[in-house]
């Protein structure tokens, strides 16, 4: 059996620390005991990209927000499938996420964090969200991507739980343009969650989409929630 090589260890503020391990060919990013995401998972993040991005229509010079960056999955899939006049906000609240993107996963990275449509923000995707909904009509976004967690709820740390209060849904709403998607990440199902949703005022469209690219692995759900 190929054991599991620890790699790194990055510091959350307000949570536990995340842990970079290698198992094979293979990437995995652990919280506690919780596998977070591995480079054999990623059909669903690919999918919180592309899917995003189909359901703008189109939408010259969209501006993305991206919260966090993870292993940059959604991030390629998104450069991928936007012109070269989009602007894409990555909001990554710990440093040694993109550490590791820069170094034993540069090339898994590609590059994407030096693409001239991208803007790194180091901290909580929480406050570019509240500055958004306060500000002018030009700081709003066309999509919100949130993958933060391992569902609707703070795993990651507890100050995350307002991203899916009522409070922090009505933020996220104000922080989109017209018709804009707010998009929400989540290993398994939230009936609650679904709702609040629904209750801030947003068209809710729930889907399945397997973890893996070839269509097998668990079902994990997206959230899109149009404006």
């Amino acid at each position: 059996m190929t054991p599991r090589e620890l790699i790194g260890v990055a510091e959350v503020p307000g949570g536990p620390p995340l842990r970079l391990v290698r198992h094979g060919g293979d990437f995995m990013i652990l919280l506690e005991r919780n596998e977070l995401m591995s480079t054999r998972m990623r059909g669903s993040e690919v999918a919180l990209g592309t899917m995003s991005v189909a359901r703008l229509g189109g939408r010259p010079a969209p501006r993305l927000l991206i919260g966090g960056y993870g292993m940059g999955f959604t991030l390629r899939a998104v450069l991928g499938d936007v012109g070269a006049d989009a602007q894409v906000t990555v909001a990554e609240l710990v440093p040694g996420i993109l550490d590791w993107a820069r170094g034993p996963m540069a090339e898994l990275a590609d590059g994407c964090l030096d693409d001239p449509r991208v803007t790194v923000r180091m901290g909580d995707v929480g406050a570019a969200i509240g500055e958004a909904s306060a500000g002018p009509a030009a700081t709003r976004y066309d999509a919100i991507l949130l993958d933060v967690d391992n569902g609707p709820d703070g795993l990651t740390r507890q100050d995350n739980d307002g991203l899916y209060t009522p409070q922090g849904l009505t933020r996220a709403r104000a922080a989109l343009r017209p018709g804009g998607v707010l998009a929400v990440w989540s290993a398994g199902p939230d009936p609650a969650f679904a709702r609040r949703l629904s209750q801030a005022g947003f068209r809710v469209d729930e889907v399945r989409v397997r973890a893996r690219e070839n269509g097998k692995g668990p079902q994990h759900v997206i959230w899109f929630a149009q404006a």
